[in-house]
Formats: C-alpha cells, sequence, structure tokens
C-alpha cells in the first residue's frame, strides 16, 4: 500500500515553464472537439453495453449479481461517475480563471493556457449534463445525484488556492489514468461511453500540465505557516469528498434495489452499498493518491511531517480498499 509518506520528489523548477505553457496551447489547438460534432455524432447509448469497466466498477466482487444486474449496476455507476466530473468541473472552471489574474498583465502565453483551460472545463460541464439526460431516458425512473454542485463547488473554493489545485491535479492525473488502463482496453464498455472520455482525455492532459504548473507556482507564495494551513484544507477537502462519495454510494445502492429486476435480500443489499463505497473511494481518492505522477508532485511541495499527516487521513481509506 502506498502512503502520503511515501510520495517522493521531482524538481520543483522547470527552467522551460514558459514552454510548458506553450505547448498546452498547441496541444489544444489541436485535439480540440465539439460534443455533438465529435462526440456524440448522433449516437445513444447502447444499454445492453456496461458504462464502467471492471477496473474501475468493482463490480466482480459481487458473486451474487448475474450478467444484467451486473451491466445495470455498471451503468448507475456510469451515470454518476459523469455526474461526479460535472460536479468537479463547477469549481475547477472558476479556481483557473481565478488563478490566471496572475498572468493578466504578465506572461500572454500562461494566461492564454489558462483561459482555453476553462473553455474546456465548461464545454466537459456541458457533455456531462447531455450523458446524465442521456442515461435518463434510457434508465429507470427514480436514480438521485445527491451532492449539489453549487453547493460543493462554494465549499471548496473557500479553501485555500493551493489545496483546491491540489485536488484538481489530483482528479486530473487519475482521469487520465481510468481511460487509459480502465477504459480504453474494456472491449465491452458502450462505445458511445468510451468515446466520450477519450475525448475527456485528450483536454484533461492539458490541464493536468497547467495544474502541476500553477500549483507549484502557488506555492513558491506561501511561507511555513500558510503552507502547513494549506495541507490542513486540502485534507479537510479530501474528507468532503469521502463524505459525498458515503451518500452517493448509499443512494445508487437504494436505486438499484428499487429499480432492479428481482429483489435481494438485505444482507446482499449492504453488499451492494459497501462495493459501490470501495469502488468510489478507489474511483476519486485512491487511484490519484497512489498515481507516481501525483505522488512525485506532491512530495516535492510537502515536509516529511505533513506527508505524514496527510498519510493518516487516508489511511481508514486506503486500508479499507486493501481488505478487498
Amino acid at each position: 500500500m502506498q502512503t502520503a509518506a511515501q510520495f517522493s520528489p521531482w524538481p520543483r523548477k522547470f527552467s522551460d515553464d514558459a514552454s510548458r505553457y506553450a505547448r498546452c496551447i498547441a496541444a489544444s489547438k489541436r485535439v480540440r472537439w465539439e460534443i455533438d460534432r465529435d462526440v456524440i455524432r448522433g449516437r445513444n447509448f447502447d444499454f445492453d453495453k456496461k458504462f464502467l469497466p471492471d477496473g474501475l466498477s468493482k463490480i466482480g466482487e459481487l458473486s451474487f449479481l448475474d450478467a444484467a444486474e451486473r451491466r445495470f449496476l455498471s451503468q448507475i455507476q456510469g451515470r454518476t461517475y459523469a455526474n461526479t466530473f460535472g460536479l468537479v468541473e463547477r469549481f475547477i472552471g472558476p479556481k483557473i480563471a481565478e488563478v490566471s489574474r496572475d498572468h493578466w498583465l504578465g506572461d500572454q502565453t500562461a494566461f492564454e493556457a489558462l483561459v482555453r483551460f476553462t473553455d474546456e472545463e465548461l464545454k466537459h460541464q456541458e457533455l456531462f449534463r447531455r450523458l446524465d439526460a442521456m442515461a435518463a431516458a434510457g434508465m429507470p425512473a427514480g436514480y438521485s445525484f445527491v451532492p449539489q454542485p453549487n453547493d460543493v463547488a462554494g465549499f471548496v473554493l473557500g479553501k485555500s488556492t493551493w489545496s483546491v489545485l491540489a485536488l484538481t491535479c489530483h482528479i486530473e492525473i487519475f482521469v487520465l489514468q481510468h481511460y487509459h488502463q480502465s477504459i480504453d482496453p474494456d472491449r465491452d464498455v458502450d462505445p458511445l461511453w468510451k468515446d466520450v472520455f477519450l475525448f475527456h482525455a485528450r483536454e484533461e492532459a492539458q490541464h493536468a500540465i497547467l495544474d502541476e504548473l500553477e500549483w507549484q507556482r502557488e506555492d513558491d507564495k506561501l511561507g511555513d505557516a500558510e503552507r502547513d494551513r494549506a495541507v490542513t484544507d486540502l485534507i479537510e477537502l479530501v474528507a468532503a469528498v469521502d463524505g459525498i462519495l458515503v451518500a452517493q454510494s448509499r443512494a445508487d445502492a437504494q436505486y438499484f434495489a428499487n429499480a432492479n429486476a428481482r429483489a435481494l435480500p438485505v444482507e446482499q443489499l449492504a453488499q451492494v452499498e459497501a462495493a459501490l463505497l470501495r469502488a468510489y473511494r478507489w474511483q476519486y481518492i485512491v487511484s490519484g493518491v497512489q498515481d507516481p505522477r501525483f505522488g512525485k508532485v506532491l512530495g516535492s511541495l510537502i515536509t516529511p511531517a505533513q506527508a505524514e499527516r496527510i498519510g493518516a487521513a487516508l489511511a481508514p481509506i486506503l486500508s479499507g480498499q486493501s481488505a478487498h
């Protein structure tokens, strides 16, 4: 198991920051896509296919479900997956727009890169709203996405910029990991669903680089006490994310129970809820924390004592993953 204490640093300073911003602009122009023209292309979801791959859904743990039930549960998780990205992009866009202010009268290349980033995040929000409506058209009524995006965004944006950029970098790094390691290789995932996350990842690749640059730039502004408070903010943000996952796993398990073709015993429904929570913690917390790229960036910015604090906060979530 990797803990925060194992984060290893990479060089904090880049001599070619300007060229990295420029390369992000070039990549943004090259991969630029439109929702209807390039992604949806008049298609609908195939509900005979999975949405989330087994590597993310962890449905293989539930041996008592038949193939149709596993497929339906993957579709519920997939709908939540899309809605969760729409949720986090509600605060990512405003934060990136805010930090771009530092470049207004300075590095115009950096400013353009961040304006493009913000524009792409707004487009992603629209895409995920479309996906939820399309999923709703083919799924039973009763699904509920529990967190309110504006309330969550308000809470997150009330934290230090350092901690919000840390959380954002974590998210956009695991987006790439999820697509390349789990979504792309799975041939049983609905083709439209797979394309959504292919195009999403193409733009998030640039966003992750910009996150690293802006997070490190923000870190350079802080004194030791300010950075320590920012680490506390990050721990509180992760705890808030986990609270959302607990509530959503409960809601998704209840929706599954209500909409499933057969009634499951109470003990099996409890196993479904527990499996959903493990899957959601893996998707939104653990997979990013254990990604070497994120670990290196975080490790370059914090002290060993701060790493231990983060590790202690993560320990209950990580131990729950290793037990299954």
